[in-house]
């Protein structure tokens, strides 16, 4: 089967992403994947797979609550992208956050890293270099999105 016919697995990502005090855009965050997952060790926006009956902003507020402890206030659609990895094919649909209660908590022995452009953390996931591209382009940033 070619990639074009492959189905893509629906995911919801969070773009969790602080504001400054004027409320402009600051750092967001990003956490790796853990241990026995493919590509383990790689950076990404935290999310996961959509069940059946959800809708992304209901998989996503799961997903973080299961991940990372959290509770998510309103999800701001953003960026849809299908990215073909050996794996799967997924349709990752990118969700800004903006507000969230309670503490982080690395449930699945993830790490968690509160990042700006260039990126520090190494290696990234595929998946994930198009939404630094997408900040950089935001917010006039020059150079590179990633350190490799």
């Amino acid at each position: 089967m070619s990639d074009v016919d492959r189905v893509p697995v629906e995911v919801a990502v969070g773009v969790l992403v602080e504001r400054d005090s004027a409320g402009s855009e600051g750092r967001f965050l990003l956490t790796s994947r853990p241990e026995g997952k493919v590509y383990a060790g790689y950076w990404e926006f935290p999310g996961g797979k959509v069940e059946a009956g959800e809708t992304v902003e209901q998989a996503l507020a799961r997903e973080l609550r299961e991940e990372l402890g959290i509770r998510i206030g309103a999800t701001h659609p953003w960026q849809v992208l299908v990215m073909d990895y050996p794996h799967a094919r997924v349709r990752l649909n990118f969700c800004k956050v903006f507000d969230w209660t309670g503490d982080f908590q690395m449930l699945e022995g993830q790490q968690m890293a509160w990042s700006q452009l260039p990126v520090a953390v190494t290696p990234v996931l595929p998946g994930t270099i198009p939404v630094l591209q997408w900040f950089a382009a935001e917010r006039g940033h020059a150079g590179p999105t990633h350190l490799d």
